[in-house]
């Protein structure tokens, strides 16, 4: 018997992007919208009538804005929601707010006309509402898991599109372990924004250097990173290219392009770079543990937290191959247990901790 299809309520005041909304989200056999609303009054009849398994929602819309109808959805019906915008570098602001009101993910809206739409931006709506069908959704935006229907697997690509495999033997070696400080690489996806606030903001300002990859749409990542400097004692940055990798310093890697951990001598610098899509993300997870893996070996230590998918998996068990540290958020605290689940699945994780516990794990890891 087939499974389901997860159900979707589609919320936007325009006609023309709730049509093709529809119309990209149907391509997908796994996916259903179950109807479409002008506005929060309108979405509420149908949530009334049906709660669907996943809401994407707009955030400018006549008579309620989208992050008031997100708070009041929270309280009184938790259900997977991901805000859909077009997404200026102004706009970002207001969907970290929506993040941190309970929103699982973002996207971008469609945009029509736009031939290199037609691609890669459909499959990333598809998969981002595919992911959140299968998170853990809370009132208020905190507590209480959520089922879902199962979903399939798709052909990706893997980070050799990127940059070779490491060697059997990766430079990790005692003697550069002695020249070279520690560097902490970090993958996460859906749910990932506000767990890596949590982990961030509980490092003390001397913490060791760290890279992070999080799935988000461009601009978003750059607004992602002034809001956790803000927040946080380490200074917190949108990595550009070249960029070195410091003590007290977190770089994230930019919305819709890899980063590559790189080293110079006795220090380590980040690469960003085009690419193709690996693991179907861009910055992909793979990609950076990869790096890791060839260039930092036992100097470096890997976290990959939750979100769903794969991505990552691989790469955390070719830094542990290599010598690296690795751990794997756990299941209780993963909004989606599903890039952890990989890693322990393959043995790639040395530990699998709470979310609560990651900053102490990761201070533990790099002391020398």
């Amino acid at each position: 018997m087939p499974a389901r299809r997860i159900r979707v309520l589609v919320i936007d005041d325009s006609a023309s992007v709730r049509q093709t909304m529809k119309a990209i989200l149907e391509e997908d056999p796994e996916l259903e919208v179950v109807a479409t609303a002008a506005d929060p009054f309108a979405a509420a009849r149908h949530i009334q009538e049906q709660v669907p398994d996943v809401i994407t929602l707009d955030v400018e819309m006549p008579r309620m804005d989208g992050i008031t109808f997100l708070r009041k959805l929270m309280q009184q019906c938790p259900v997977p929601v991901v805000m859909c915008s077009s997404l200026t570098e102004e706009g970002s602001e207001t969907l970290l707010e929506a993040m941190h009101a309970g929103a699982v993910d973002v996207i971008l809206k469609p945009r029509m006309g736009v031939a290199d739409h037609l691609s890669e931006s459909r499959l990333m709506i598809r998969d981002t509402v595919k992911a959140a069908a299968r998170a853990k959704v809370r009132p208020g935006g905190r507590g209480g898991a959520r089922a879902a229907p199962a979903l399939g697997t798709q052909p990706k690509l893997t980070a050799d599109a990127v940059l070779p495999p490491p060697p059997s033997r990766a430079p990790g070696s005692k003697a550069m372990s002695r020249t070279t400080e520690m560097v902490v690489c970090v993958g996460a996806s859906t749910g990932g924004t506000e767990a890596l606030r949590e982990v961030l903001e509980a490092l003390p300002a001397n913490a060791p250097g760290i890279v992070i990859v999080q799935h988000m749409p461009e601009h978003f990542t750059r607004a992602f990173a002034r809001r956790l400097d803000g927040l946080c004692a380490v200074t917190v940055k949108e990595a550009e290219d070249g960029d070195t990798v410091m003590r007290g310093h977190v770089l994230i890697a930019p919305g819709g392009k890899h980063m590559l951990l790189e080293r110079q001598g006795a220090r380590y610098l980040v690469s960003v770079r085009d690419g193709p899509l690996v693991s179907r993300h861009r910055p992909s997870v793979d990609v950076l543990f990869r790096s890791a893996a060839r260039c930092a070996g036992s100097n470096a230590v890997g976290i990959i937290m939750t979100g769903m998918g794969d991505d990552g998996a691989r790469g955390l068990l070719e830094m542990k191959q290599a010598g690296a540290r690795t751990m794997a958020q756990d299941e209780a605290t993963s909004v989606v247990f599903g890039m952890p689940k990989e890693a322990i699945a393959r043995d790639a994780a040395d530990k699998i901790v709470p979310l609560g516990a990651i900053a102490q794990e990761l201070l533990q890891a790099t002391a020398r």
